[in-house]
């Protein structure tokens, strides 16, 4: 069992990713900001960012969390809305292993963490 952050200040879709995970034998907490992020980060294996809204500011909060040694050996991964191509770019140049668009995060969490956590 893997412990999985999702870092999202939407309640909805990030209670319906946390339940998608537990499911499937994960620990899974929801981050909606920089302090839970880094109160919930030691021992992650795992953090899905959500890059749909505010980007630059959730890069930057999950920069400085991975700074403070918080977040060491989590694997950070994302999704961002496919009407919003540049959400994905920037995600990827601030060096998260995978982004993929949020309907297929919704589709499929567990088995994007399990992949990520694969490499």
């Amino acid at each position: 069992m893997a412990k999985v952050l999702v870092f999202t200040p939407d309640l909805l879709f990030g209670s319906s990713l946390i339940g998608a995970l537990v499911a499937s034998g994960h620990g899974a907490s929801l981050c909606q900001d920089k302090v839970a992020l880094e109160a919930e980060g030691p021992g992650s294996v795992c953090v899905i960012v959500d890059l749909t809204d505010d980007v630059a500011q959730r890069l930057a909060d999950l920069k400085e969390v991975q700074g403070s040694g918080a977040l060491d050996g989590s694997i950070p991964i994302g999704y961002y809305s496919h009407v919003d191509p540049d959400s994905r770019d920037l995600g990827l140049a601030a060096g998260l292993l995978k982004v993929v668009p949020r309907s297929r995060m919704h589709r499929e969490p567990a088995a994007l963490v399990d992949s990520a956590l694969s490499l």
